[in-house]
């Protein structure tokens, strides 16, 4: 595979200098003694355990922790205000408990503090008189317990005396054997709540007439314990439901049903936590009919959106989760900013990335020779300009050289070529060599702009957008600026084993393993293979053309766990012979190869030219461009430097009737 040159190294253009150093005191001068000091020409006294005079003490190692992810329960460890909303929505809930039966979704995305919101409220709630709670998390049930599992939780709350009636009750209205069974079993002795809760079931759920009873009989043991003495109010019982956006959708259904249906009486509000846009139609619960829809929007009579944390409270989050994790020394203003808006404000988020550096830095032994900054700036740049990452850490299918000098180097050439004035003498050389290793020369009457504007056709996308990002450039000249860094670069170059990508999202719902993964949003599509994951890729043909075939072989191993199979062809010759035994199923192609940068472009314009192969191409490559991604926008081919995105791609194509888009 060529190495394409990308850019000129630092020495080339004056780059940004790295923070000095304090100078030392000029001669004749006298430096100010600090309070405590000895005399200057005196020595003072070696404190016992010290090191001896003229050696350095040893650097204590910093101390580092992790952060739990646990929802907040206390006002006092509330970080980002949310006591405040809390406090008015517990008001809200005591104040229309004569509105009683409604439901009330706390809607927020991921991680954006639903559950901390809704255990805050319960504690407001504690001080309510009359009011009582319960809690059920639908994440841990599945589609068989689900309703039953939230209405017991709901009878397991009220007063032993009143089962018992209520169970006498549901006896005497029905002469049936079940129910006359439990009349013996409470007459023959004392149950505990948990038996008369299981009793009541029983008896409510023994046959379908008993089902169409339930939403009656559960309203009179509502109505009896809600029942209070004088002047003080009715009881009220909320029902906090948790995690509903991340259950599978007959789970999802069942509780739905269980609010709507068989608990939606007075005395009972509920608070659901959980996304609305997961819970859409065209969400989580996609294949649900028009009627089945119009249900769940009768679940929710309203609904508290969360609002997103402003940009000064969620700096002061990151501040104070960076001190209880140890790493506040290493967050300077640029790379707070940066996790703030990067992360979208999400809390959750903002924990997972600092317990992402505290892993990294105290498990990873490659760290032990360079400061931790580096590790902090490093998975930031993994984390979130996760291509530019890609090419810094050598991505396969292409050799990308050294992209951070040629991202320095393009910084300033780009603003050479944006001024005004014309192009310093000393500077014009670095300019034109940096233009002749991209393929261009600067044309006499060319204007500069479109110099630049062919330049930047030649560069990896995203450059123009990251010169102008303040962040990403102060994170980078941090990055360089720190001890060893070209050491640190080259070992990321080589491979060096850091954690995989993390995710800004996960999905909220865990898919089963053989649900094709859709690139974006919640859910998946409706086409998702139902096979084993060892047959996921059946039947699917793949040729690899690439003339480094060992940079893949964790993605092509990956593919052939999952059925595919791989054949591999080191140059064009190999791919053709290939294709004149059997067309396969896609091929996968780098771009770089051989002396020819462009050779993987070429050959699959031939072949496409002379008809021998129609179907899918994917263009698997380190270095993505505009020129690049044109070329195979004209050729129906796709372009990628990501290991995930070929994954899909590749299940994308692995039905009957693959189809390109």
């Amino acid at each position: 595979m060529a190495t394409t040159p990308t850019g000129s190294g630092p020495a080339d253009l004056p780059l940004p200098a790295s923070p000095a150093t304090p100078a030392p005191a000029q001669p004749g001068t006298t430096a100010p003694t600090p309070p405590g000091s000895p005399a200057p020409g005196t020595t003072a006294p070696t404190p016992p355990g010290s090191p001896a005079p003229g050696t350095t003490a040893p650097t204590p190692p910093t101390r580092f922790a992790l952060l739990n992810d646990e929802p907040v329960t206390d006002s006092a460890a509330d970080l980002l205000g949310t006591g405040r909303a809390a406090r008015q929505l517990a008001g809200l809930l005591v104040a229309s408990r004569a509105s009683t039966p409604f439901t009330l979704a706390v809607d927020a995305g991921w991680g954006m503090g639903k559950s901390t919101l809704m255990r805050l409220v319960d504690a407001e709630l504690a001080q309510a008189p009359e009011v009582h709670t319960v809690w059920f998390n639908a994440w841990t049930s599945t589609a068989t317990d689900a309703l039953e599992g939230l209405i017991k939780s709901v009878l397991m709350r009220f007063d032993r005396r009143v089962l018992r009636r209520g169970l006498q009750r549901l006896s005497e209205r029905r002469a049936l054997l079940r129910a006359a069974r439990a009349l013996t079993t409470v007459a023959a002795g004392p149950l505990g709540v948990a038996g008369l809760v299981d009793e009541l079931w029983k008896s409510l759920s023994v046959d379908s007439q008993a089902r169409n009873e339930m939403r009656g009989a559960i309203g009179d043991l509502v109505q009896e314990w809600s029942q209070t003495d004088g002047l003080r109010p009715r009881r009220l019982l909320v029902v906090f439901i948790d995690d509903l956006d991340r259950c599978e959708e007959e789970v999802v259904l069942k509780v739905c049903e269980a609010v709507k249906v068989s608990l939606d009486v007075p005395g009972l509000a509920f608070v659901v936590g959980c996304d609305r846009s997961a819970l859409a139609p065209n969400g989580l619960l996609r294949d649900l009919s028009p009627a089945a829809s119009a249900f769940m929007e009768k679940i929710f009579q309203t609904s508290y959106r969360i609002p997103v944390a402003d940009q000064q409270g969620v700096r002061e989050y990151i501040g104070r989760c960076a001190r209880s994790a140890g790493i506040d020394q290493l967050l300077d203003e640029r790379l707070t900013t940066l996790l703030a808006e990067r992360s979208a404000r999400n809390p959750r988020r903002i924990k997972r990335l600092v317990n992402g550096f505290v892993l990294e830095a105290t498990l990873n032994p490659m760290w032990d020779d360079f400061p931790p900054e580096a590790v902090v700036r490093t998975l930031l740049l993994q984390y979130f300009y996760p291509d530019f990452y890609r090419m810094v850490a050598g991505a396969p299918g292409a050799a990308t050289g050294d992209v951070i000098a040629e991202f320095r180097t393009y910084r300033q050439v780009r603003r050479l070529l944006r001024a005004p004035d014309p192009l310093p003498e000393a500077e014009l050389p670095a300019v034109t060599r940096f233009l002749r290793e991209h393929d261009l020369l600067e044309q006499d009457m060319e204007p500069r702009e479109q110099t630049l504007s062919r330049l930047e056709r030649q560069l990896p996308s995203g450059f123009p957008e990251m010169v102008t990002d303040q962040e990403f450039t102060s994170l980078l000249d941090g990055l360089v600026a720190l001890d060893r860094s070209a050491e640190l670069l080259r070992r990321l170059r080589e491979g060096a084993e850091l954690p995989a990508d993390v995710q800004p999202e996960p999905a909220p719902y865990v898919a089963t393993a053989a649900s094709h993964v859709p690139p974006s949003g919640y859910g998946a599509p409706p086409t998702a293979r139902t096979e084993a994951p060892g047959l996921l890729l059946r039947g699917v043909n793949i040729l690899w053309v690439d003339d480094c075939p060992s940079n893949n072989v964790p993605l092509a191993g990956r593919l052939r766990a999952a059925g595919a199979v791989v054949r591999n062809a080191e140059d064009s010759e190999a791919a053709d012979a290939a294709l004149a035994v059997e067309s396969p199923t896609l091929i996968v192609s780098d771009i770089d190869r051989g002396t020819n940068p462009r050779e993987g472009l070429e050959h699959i314009g031939r072949v496409r030219r002379e008809g021998r192969y129609t179907g899918p191409v994917i263009f698997y490559t380190g270095r993505v461009t505009p020129e690049r991604r044109s070329v195979a926008e004209e050729l129906q081919a796709h372009l990628t430097n990501s290991a995930a995105e070929v994954e899909r791609l590749v299940l994308r194509h692995a039905g009957p009737d693959p189809r390109f888009g």
